[in-house]
């Protein structure tokens, strides 16, 4: 069973409790110094508790070293997440997943020893924006500096050919890595050159964000 502790109750904190407790084979344990928040996830979880999340020896009673990973989920001041994050490095944590609230936040807890840091704000914003910015684009996920994986729906031109038929590789240097097909509900991993594309299929694309770029471009001219 993987072990996973939430570290301060915010709205992030509290869905992502609501989330990973659905799961039987994940072990949850939420902490926030507010009784209130913590009440609303108590009856989900197996280890809700009420303490101050910034203080070493609270945390060392987590047994850090034991958890697949710790998600540092406070605010609305700077100063908490960063002293939370410091400890949990030094205290051994084998990852350290962090909310930021701003760019400056997000640099500050990096160097304290941050894993991963998510600012949600600016990431969401990012998402709806490319996804109004692109009539094909569905949802995208960073992979690399540089590179990324997306979902996009066919546009016309792409619907009855094949694979080999559209040459995404050859044209644009995009790889379909799989396609979602809604019906019949299916999932084909590395389809072969031989797939035939329908309206209802979702493209999983792996490129460069600047390839990537240009066939958005391309498919945006030939609507």
């Amino acid at each position: 069973m993987r072990k996973f502790a939430i570290i301060g109750l915010s709205s992030f904190g509290i869905n992502l409790v609501r989330t990973l407790a659905k799961h039987p084979d994940i072990e949850v344990i939420a902490v926030d110094e507010d009784e209130r928040k913590v009440n609303q996830v108590k009856d989900l979880i197996d280890r809700p508790i009420t303490m101050d999340g910034t203080n070493r020896e609270n945390l060392e009673s987590l047994n850090i070293k034991e958890l697949d990973c710790v998600v540092v989920s406070m605010g609305p001041g700077l100063e908490p997440s960063i002293i939370a994050v410091h400890l949990l490095k030094e205290l051994g944590a084998r990852k350290i997943i962090a909310k930021a609230l701003s760019e400056d936040h997000e640099k500050i807890l990096t160097l304290v020893g941050a894993t991963e840091v998510s600012y949600p704000e600016r990431d969401v914003a990012r998402k709806i924006g490319s996804r109004l910015r692109f009539d094909n684009l569905l949802d995208f996920l960073t992979v690399e500096s540089g590179f990324m994986i997306q979902e996009i729906a066919p546009p016309d031109a792409f619907v009855g050919k094949t694979l080999a038929e559209i040459h995404l590789r050859q044209k644009y240097n995009v790889t379909v890595i799989a396609i979602k097909s809604l019906i019949p509900e299916a999932t084909h991993i590395n389809p072969g050159a031989d797939f035939v594309v329908k309206e209802s299929d979702i493209l999983l694309v792996f490129g460069s964000e600047d390839d990537i770029l240009k066939l958005h471009k391309r498919l945006d001219n030939g609507r």
